[in-house]
This record gives structure tokens, sequence and C-alpha cells, in this order.
């Protein structure tokens, strides 16, 4: 991926190495386990978070730098931010959708708060539609690498396209739609699926500007392989149960990435039908 030649985004926000310890009452361990598994690399954690209690002893955290020294993870994550930004802002209100408003990118080491609550860095990345930011921790990709075994820098800019995709589904009421209807797993898996398939959008155009080399298509469709349902709960469990899915098969999310990488047309994304 040639990411060194893109545009890198301003709308960075580095909290790394503000952390702040969780408080633990109440099972709030367990809750977080349990969004770790079954949250993993996308959707809204609120259901999993807003039950944990309040902190019972928080230390002061300094505003978050946008100034902090420019390393090459963040360069990395700016320049994929900035190639979502230059893309969607061109295609979204092309193809029907309203004029695209950047979110933010929140880098953070451990934990993190949220307009969706306190998050540890175990749930992977995530985005929270309450203040309309992608929350990212880098140990994420080292995971992606050593235990998903899918590694390569697209294989990790297809992790924070995902979650572009997710803010797109903000801006045109999808996410909210599917929230008001309470917990249910069919459409949590079409709402993950959707923001594969945006991601696959993304890579088509980024592909027309020079950005995708060869062999980063084939990173992604590993990624999204290696998160897929099945193979996290035979990862964690040892066996399958389809109807727990929230997030797809691996076969589903390859499947919608490749259809939006193919097309480049977000409409070609009903995942809802």
């Amino acid at each position: 991926m040639r990411w060194r030649q893109q545009r890198q985004s301003s709308n960075i926000e580095d909290r790394r190495g503000m952390g702040r310890g969780v408080a633990m009452g109440g099972g709030g361990i367990g809750v977080l386990i349990i969004a770790a598994l079954v949250c993993l690399l996308g959707g809204d954690p609120r259901q999993f978070l807003e039950g944990l209690p309040a902190q019972s002893q928080s230390q002061q955290q300094p505003a978050a730098s946008n100034s902090a020294p420019a390393d090459e993870n963040r360069q990395f994550a700016a320049a994929v931010l900035g190639s979502t930004e230059d893309v969607f802002s061109q295609i979204l209100p092309a193809q029907g959708g309203p004029r695209y408003q950047p979110p933010t990118l929140v880098l953070f080491s451990g934990e993190v708060s949220s307009a969706c609550g306190y998050a540890s860095a175990a749930m992977g990345p995530f985005y929270c539609p309450g203040d309309r930011k992608l929350y990212l921790d880098f140990a994420f990709f080292d995971e992606l690498k050593r235990e998903f075994r899918a590694p390569g820098d697209f294989a990790q800019a297809y992790v924070i396209a995902h979650e572009v995709g997710h803010h797109i589904q903000n801006l045109l009421g999808t996410m909210g739609k599917v929230q008001s209807r309470g917990k249910n797993n069919a459409l949590s898996v079409a709402l993950e699926l959707q923001a594969d398939c945006y991601a696959g959008v993304w890579a088509h155009h980024a592909a027309k500007k020079g950005i995708v080399e060869p062999g980063d298509p084939e990173e992604a469709l590993r990624a999204a392989a290696a998160v897929g349902d099945d193979m996290i709960q035979k990862r964690t469990q040892g066996y399958v149960v389809p109807e727990s899915f929230t997030h797809g098969s691996s076969k589903e999310r390859m499947e919608w990435f490749t259809r939006g990488f193919n097309g480049g047309d977000m409409r070609q994304c009903q995942t809802f039908r």
C-alpha cells in the first residue's frame, strides 16, 4: 500500500499514554470480555458498556494532543483516514447520500473514555455514534498479525475503513434505525457486512488513485475472514453457533468486501434485503 504518498488527515486525536483505569465492580471485567468477543472489529459497544459502574477513583488526564510526535503508526492511520475522507467526500453525495462529514480518529492505549462509555483495548477498534469518533489501539494490529494471521498494511487499512463504514451508516441514519429495533442479531450482522462493503468501496476508489498495490486486496480479505464470527468462535470456544453471530461469517465478510471493491458503488451494499 502506497500510504506514504497519501495526504494525512488532521482529524486525529492522540490519547496514547493518557489511559485511566476502569473501575471493575459489579462484573465489569466480564462485560468487557463479552464485548471483546462479540463486538470485535466494529459495531456499537454501548449495549455492553452502559452497565459498567462509574469510576470510583478517577485520575486527572491531560487534554488529548493533536501535536504529538508523528510516529509511523500515527502517520499511517492519518494517511488511511485522509484517503477515506477524499474518497467519501466525493462519492457519498454523488451516490445519493448527504455531504460527507469526516469522523475523528482517537488513538489510545489500554483504556479509553468515549460517549459510549469506557472501553478496554481488548474490545478492538470501534466506532461510537454518540461522538462520531473512531477508536483505535495499535496493539490490535499486532494481534491481527500474530493471533489472526492477517498481516499487512492493507489489512490494517481495512480495519480503519470498516469503522469509517459505520460512521457513514450513522450519517445515513442506518445505524439509528438498527439500534431502535433493540438487540437483533440478524440486523447486527447486516450492519457489519454493510460496513465491510463500504470498506470495499473505499478500496475500489483508492485503487484508482494509485494507493493500492498488487496483493493488497488479498490482505484485506484475509483480515475479513479472520474476524468472521465462525472463526472467532472456533478460536475462543471450539465450536460455532450461527444463531449467535453478530458480525457475519468469514465467507460473508469476504463476499461483501469483494462486492464493494469490485463495484465501487455504495448502492450495491444492500445487506438488509
